[in-house]
């Protein structure tokens, strides 16, 4: 038995295209949209993917292709968006530290609006608009003190949380954004948190924000959209898989009678499952007290089971006849943190492709150059047509921008 990614073989990906390699299922990133178009039809939304997720230009095109939208949180994030064809009037900018620069290019690329998470970021949005003679759309993203009951590292929702305006200030600063001029009310955000396996704690969140949806409401601040944000997770290994039917029908029924627009802003749930990271084996070492399975793959590569203690299953992709064994699947970065797996029962030996799942989000977007290691291909497969997305990185391209001073 050989695995594939739709009808192609990864051992011919690592064939044609070497390793470390990132391979994504074009079906499954259509799939996964369509369960959200699908599941929340009844409301119409925008569904604005999250672009941190993973930011490679064909991604991103092909999401622009399907209707999305695009949730950034930096210039750079915007200029990916244009580069592949999306729309700016479809882009929420978010994020809690949006420089002037930034606002600059986001106000006259045209982007939708800008989820503003602090009084000092409205002035900041109003003198830039004045300076430029433009209007900036703002949406408040409020926080509304809601445990996603997810990784601390990733929970964004509690009063603790460096994210968004405070549920009990919410009021006061929509009121001093309404007080500025070159600002244009269009929206109020939340967003709890990433990973939710649980969607209880994103309905509670939603019923926050409705109430405080009427209370502006009652002070003459109409809304055109309500954004509710992302962070519904996908199964890495023996979470419960999240209802998303049962959650939009949560959200059609809160929202029933109501005339604002809809956001979401997904990201893992789009482009996790689709995509796996695959990886050589260079040795099989048995140590004094563990044994390893060292591949060339790395933290560099897939830095969430080292920063998270992460899950990422992983197999072999070929059956191999050889009696299975427990090891740490390590790559050959100079930390004791440089693993994927740890504790893993596999049955492989030097030279053999062992496939990393769920690897989509925050792989390629989180890697780096460390221990000078050259970012790796990425490949979209469409049946059985494989295209590369990114060339791998040259040793020669890591030092391009670099002096030897003396």
């Amino acid at each position: 038995m050989t695995l594939h990614c739709e009808q192609i073989p990864y051992s011919r990906l690592a064939e044609e295209f070497g390793t470390p390699l990132y391979v994504y299922s074009q079906a499954a990133l259509t799939n996964a949209f369509g369960a959200y178009t699908e599941a929340f039809s009844a409301l119409e939304p925008l569904v604005c993917y999250a672009v941190k997720a993973n930011g490679n230009l064909s991604i991103l095109k092909h999401f622009a292709s399907l209707g999305s939208g695009f949730d950034i949180v930096s210039g750079g994030e915007l200029a990916r968006v244009l580069a592949a064809g999306g729309d700016a009037g479809k882009t929420i900018f978010s994020g809690v530290g949006k420089s002037e620069a930034e606002i600059e290019f986001a106000l006259n690329a045209g982007v939708l609006c800008f989820n503003v998470e602090s009084l000092p970021e409205l002035d900041r949005i109003q003198a830039v608009a004045g300076r430029i003679g433009k209007t900036a759309p703002v949406s408040l993203r409020i926080n509304p003190d809601v445990d996603a009951k997810t990784h601390p590292y990733i929970s964004t929702g509690l009063k603790a949380n460096k994210f968004g305006i405070a549920y009990t200030d919410a009021l006061a600063a929509y009121r001093y954004a309404a007080g500025l001029s070159r600002l244009k009310i269009v929206g109020i955000d939340c967003h709890i948190g990433s990973q939710l396996t649980d969607l209880s704690p994103l309905t509670e969140a939603c019923e926050r924000i409705l109430l405080l949806v009427d209370r502006l409401a009652e002070e003459g601040i109409g809304l055109e959209h309500i954004d509710l944000g992302g962070g519904i997770g996908i199964v890495y290994h023996n979470e419960s898989a999240p209802d998303l039917n049962a959650y939009a029908r949560s959200v059609a029924r809160m929202m029933a009678g109501r005339g604002q627009k809809l956001v979401l802003e997904p990201g893992r749930s789009l482009v996790g499952n689709a995509g796996t990271l695959l990886t050589r084996v260079e040795f099989v070492k048995q140590g004094e007290e563990k044994n390893f399975v060292i591949v060339d793959a790395a933290m560099n590569d897939l830095m969430r089971p080292a920063l998270y203690n992460a899950y990422h299953r992983i197999e072999a992709v070929e059956l191999r006849n050889i009696k299975p064994f427990t090891a740490d699947v390590v790559g050959p970065v100079c930390e004791t943190g440089d693993f994927l797996g740890q504790q893993r029962e596999l049955a492989c030996e030097a030279g053999d492709l062992l496939v990393v799942a769920n690897a989509g989000a925050y792989g390629s977007s989180m890697a780096s150059n460390y221990n000078t290691r050259n970012r790796a291909a990425e490949v979209l497969v469409n049946g059985g047509e494989a295209r590369l997305i990114r060339r791998r990185e040259t040793w020669e391209q890591q030092m391009a921008n670099e002096t030897a001073c003396l």
